[in-house]
């Protein structure tokens, strides 16, 4: 048999690279001689640069830059010809921040900017941005605020200084330093800036605010965006465009200076050739941390299944979590969902075992599928 093992990575335990690693061994514990082919991917967060690196080559430029909570992290970006790959949870992931000191209201993009000022310094034309893993909820402000907007400090404050902008924002500079280059927020979040649906509400709580804590970001975003509108010579107002809410905001900063969303688990797939690799596979096992119903929104794991679908190669998921249903799965081109904390026999066995864990759920994934 010829497996295409592809999945995303297992959020707080596997890399997707350690994900894919597992499921071959486990695999070949029971088959020996089957062809595994390896695509660990990525949708725009944790592992874009890695996933793309892999994939196309070029360089990774690495820096210091200002992290979430204002101390100085190292990250990586990949330049490939003129086009640079940045990964904002790099500069700004809610991995850098401890448990304990989580709070939105405080996290700064600002170190996303950095990273796009030193690609455009380095000659990228193209700045593909991936959302997604991170620690802020301030819009992208502190980003623009190291691309030049002004004023700086209060921009660079976290989300939750925005409610109390003391003046008009000045926006020119950062148009300036990124004129004549194509931003691009690879993003597969479909959420708007602001709202029930917005960052503040769907993502917040997941970065550590409590009810008090989203409404007042919701409300400093709102002002934050009001103060935006008329500064920027971008039409229409882009608090309501899909995508806009993606890393707690930053894609609302980005289609500001002009940039546009575009799919990433699309320009991933395309960027390591998957379509091609499953059109000659026997079976395809996509997987990721938890598979609900958001995964069946555009995630990874629905883009593989589609390309696996493609080509009438049955595609199966292993997660960490189920808790999507059968029918829903297979309307979406999923055969079967394994979830590793149902084989491990508890969370904490997924969690604390997960690399051999997840071996021996493919190993059963291999006896229901191998020939």
């Amino acid at each position: 048999m010829r497996i295409v093992i592809a999945p995303d990575k297992f959020a707080g335990t596997l890399t997707a690279t350690e994900a894919a690693r597992a499921i071959a061994d486990g695999w070949h514990d029971v088959d020996p001689e089957a062809a595994t082919e390896l695509v660990p991917l990525s949708d725009g967060g944790p592992g874009f640069v890695e996933v793309l690196h892999t994939a196309l080559g070029g360089k990774t430029v690495r820096l210091d830059v200002t992290g979430p909570l204002g101390t100085a992290v190292p990250a990586d970006y990949l330049l490939d010809g003129d086009t640079a790959y940045i990964e904002s949870a790099q500069a700004c992931g809610l991995h850098l921040v401890a448990p304990d000191e989580r709070d939105p209201g405080r996290a700064t993009s600002r170190g996303v900017g950095e990273l796009i000022a030193h690609a455009i310094d380095a000659g990228a034309r193209t700045v593909v941005v991936g959302l997604g893993g991170s620690a802020t909820n301030d819009a992208g402000a502190g980003m623009l605020a190291a691309l030049g907007a002004a004023p700086g400090r209060t921009l660079s404050a976290g989300g939750g200084a925005l409610a109390d902008l003391p003046g008009p924002i000045d926006l020119a500079p950062a148009l300036r330093a990124t004129a004549g280059v194509r931003l691009v927020a690879a993003t597969d979040v479909d959420n708007p800036l602001l709202g029930p649906h917005g960052a503040s509400a769907v993502f917040g709580p997941q970065k550590g605010a409590d009810d008090a804590q989203v409404h007042h970001l919701d409300r400093a975003l709102a002002a934050f965006a009001d103060a935006t509108a008329a500064a920027t010579g971008v039409p229409g107002d882009p608090r309501s465009v899909p995508g806009a809410g993606a890393a707690g905001g930053l894609g609302y900063a980005l289609l500001l200076l002009g940039g546009t969303i575009e799919s990433g688990v699309a320009r991933v797939l395309a960027a390591v050739g998957l379509s091609e690799q499953v059109a000659a596979a026997d079976l395809v096992i996509t997987g990721e941390g938890s598979f609900d119903s958001q995964s069946l929104r555009g995630k990874l794991p629905h883009g593989v299944a589609r390309a696996a679908a493609a080509h009438a190669v049955p595609c199966v998921v292993t997660a960490g979590v189920v808790s999507v249903g059968r029918e829903e799965a297979a309307a979406a081109g999923i055969s079967a969902t394994y979830s590793l904390v149902e084989s491990a026999g508890s969370t904490e066995a997924a969690l604390t075992r997960s690399a051999a864990e997840l071996r021996r759920l493919a190993a059963d994934v291999a006896r229901r599928w191998g020939r």
